[in-house]
């Protein structure tokens, strides 16, 4: 790879630094704007919690970002940019145009494996038409539903049932 494809790579890698590194120090996190959550409802307790969480999760996101760039920036200052450092072989310059940081070749790339110990309510959530639920358990609403579900019986007094 020439050295203007590195300075290309280096200078976008050190104007994402600089813009997450910016955020991290100047973003300000979510505050509850109430004093007491003794009256607050229990949706906006848990909105605010979700906010929270979610800021978190970008932070930390951030900062796994910022390590890879700094840790390829390494890399460019030591020479060793663009090898692998499992086996020492060229990485493809394809593969550093779309993924700047990394270290690896295609064939030492660290696998995303997707846990197996996963929720149950995930089968159904993930549901979508290349994978539809097709269990006797699936919820299925007729014209009728409401009246077959009133057969066994209702909260209505007599009073309410007279046509």
């Amino acid at each position: 790879m020439t050295n203007t494809k590195y300075e290309s790579l280096k200078n976008q890698m050190v104007e994402e630094l600089f813009v997450l590194q910016g955020r991290k120090y100047t973003h300000e996190l979510p505050e509850s704007t109430e004093l007491s959550n003794y009256d607050n409802h229990p949706a906006d307790q848990a909105t605010d919690l979700t906010d929270q969480v979610t800021e978190m999760a970008i932070e930390d996101h951030n900062d796994e970002q910022i390590e890879k760039l700094q840790a390829a920036l390494q890399s460019i200052e030591d020479g060793s940019y663009g090898k692998c450092t499992v086996c020492g072989e060229d990485i493809l310059h394809d593969r550093l145009e779309v993924m700047p940081t990394a270290l690896t070749c295609v064939d030492h790339a660290p696998e995303n494996k997707v846990p197996k110990d996963r929720p149950v309510e995930e089968e159904v959530l993930n549901a979508s038409t290349e994978q539809p639920v097709n269990e006797s358990r699936a919820i299925v609403d007729y014209e009728d539903s409401f009246q077959e579900v009133e057969s066994y019986g209702s909260s209505d007094s007599p009073a309410d049932q007279i046509e």
